[in-house]
């Protein structure tokens, strides 16, 4: 009797102590390889995270209530670099707007400190972030015991897509989520490759420039990454490859010498930017076309074919480097190859991926045409 006791006692204390533990605490553990090939030892079904970016990724592909298990967040590209898309995710889930902030690298410095206060069971975070950190960084971090793994929807290729969606599914045991989403995008992707393919013709040139710091200025264009990387795979000619490795502004005279067929404006919800191309969430696409107005007015532009045709486009910047950027891919594939997209639409592709797999509509400004 006694002895059976003394047994339902030890259990009852071995059920308090493993209540008492952060679920993933006694969480399996898996081993994965992040985007940058490194083997990382993760919990299968991380409680506690902290996200660097690509938060609506993590929405979609963890579902419901993602955002109840993390943590910290870097809170400055996000809430500074998309505001009105911060406000719509912060006024379904308002723990958003109190999480921990540990800062990014071009503010002040990402605070390591931060990020161990936060005590989190792992950090996720993109391949910029990662070479922000640096070794260093990374390293105090792992031996705090928070395991570093490294997304990058940012290399703006199918393959690194494909695989930050199936990492973060894992590390959040979101599989068959994050596979769904995985097979949406590949086949979305390789119909846009095969219709440029069946479309043929030599590629035209088209101009893309952020539109950030006004018409004034001329503002960032990219080489094979992020916008330069979709406009190649919409089967156009990016004037700034071979120019701009990554990013960085074009000459005026060159732009002008190359005439595009399509000028695309990366507009976003930049805070205190008067001028910017304004973009995103609750933006009526008036007020986008009255921006996109003054770059159409610059010096030398009323001779660009892309001015005189009507084929000056603003895209939402803060839809590159997602799980829906398919759609902004098929919209420049559509300017450029018209009849074999006549019947993709997308902007209704946008708003059914948010239907499906986000907390918030896709109301507001994303892929707009100057009249």
């Amino acid at each position: 009797m006694f002895k059976a006791l003394k047994g339902l006692a030890g259990a009852f204390a071995a059920l308090a102590l493993s209540l008492s533990l952060p679920l993933s605490a006694s969480a399996e553990t898996i081993t994965i390889t992040d985007t940058e090939g490194r083997s990382v030892e993760v919990p299968h079904g991380a409680q506690r995270v902290l996200l660097g970016f690509y938060f609506e990724d993590f929405y979609a592909i963890v579902g419901e209530n993602a955002f109840d298990r993390v943590v910290a967040i870097s809170r400055e590209p996000w809430e500074g670099w998309r505001n009105s898309q911060f406000q719509a995710y912060s006024a379904v889930s308002p723990r958003i707007a109190e999480l921990i902030d540990v800062g990014y690298e071009e503010a002040g410095g990402f605070s390591v400190e931060k990020a161990i206060a936060a005590k989190p069971d792992v950090a996720i975070i993109a391949a910029w972030q990662y070479r922000g950190l640096g070794e260093e960084g990374v390293a105090k971090l792992e031996a705090a015991g928070i395991p570093v793994v490294v997304a990058d929807y940012n290399a703006q290729t199918l393959e690194k897509h494909l695989a930050s969606t199936r990492i973060i599914g894992k590390v959040m045991a979101s599989e068959a989520r994050a596979e769904k989403l995985a097979g949406e995008y590949e086949a979305a992707v390789l119909d846009v490759i095969q219709r440029v393919k069946t479309a043929g013709g030599t590629p035209q040139p088209v101009y893309v420039e952020l539109g950030r710091a006004g018409p004034e200025t001329y503002g960032n264009s990219y080489g094979n990454t992020m916008w330069g990387g979709v406009i190649k795979m919409a089967g156009g000619d990016n004037i700034a490859e071979g120019k701009i490795a990554n990013w960085g502004p074009l000459n005026p005279e060159y732009v002008l010498a190359r005439k595009p067929v399509a000028v695309l404006l990366a507009g976003s919800d930049w805070v205190g930017r008067d001028t910017a191309v304004l973009m995103g969430f609750g933006v009526e696409a008036g007020t986008t076309r009255a921006r996109m107005a003054a770059y159409a007015k610059r010096p030398g532009w009323s001779s660009l074919p892309a001015v005189q045709k009507g084929e000056v486009h603003a895209v939402y910047h803060g839809g590159a480097r997602t799980l829906y950027d398919y759609s902004f891919l098929q919209y420049i594939a559509k300017i450029l190859h018209p009849e074999a997209f006549a019947d993709l639409d997308p902007v209704a592709n946008q708003a059914r991926f948010y239907e499906t797999y986000l907390p918030i509509e896709a109301n507001g400004s994303f892929m707009v045409k100057l009249d």
